[in-house]
């Protein structure tokens, strides 16, 4: 434990900014998995939960908690996820 108290309080600060950082990463994974599943069921919805996980993964980078070039890859890999799926159905 820190003796000094501004070194308290940045304990405080990083374990609610850690907490904060969690919940959206854990709703960036949730919002891309629920797209994946909605691809490969083609579920009707389909356009509007990839939507909503580039918004979320928008929101991240913006936010600070990926990296910008991160998020371009989660959202290149969700539509060449997407694009594999359409071409194999297709096939």
């Amino acid at each position: 434990m820190a003796n000094i108290k501004s070194k308290e309080k940045n304990i405080k600060r990083i374990a609610k900014a850690t907490s904060r950082n969690k919940a959206i990463k854990s709703r960036v994974r949730l919002a891309i998995k629920n797209a994946k599943i909605a691809i490969d069921n083609k579920d009707k919805e389909l356009t509007k939960k990839i939507s909503l996980a580039h918004s979320e993964i928008n929101k991240a980078v913006s936010k600070g908690i990926y990296h910008k070039n991160n998020g371009a890859r989660k959202s290149s890999r969700l539509d060449a996820y997407l694009s594999r799926t359409k071409q194999n159905k297709s096939a």
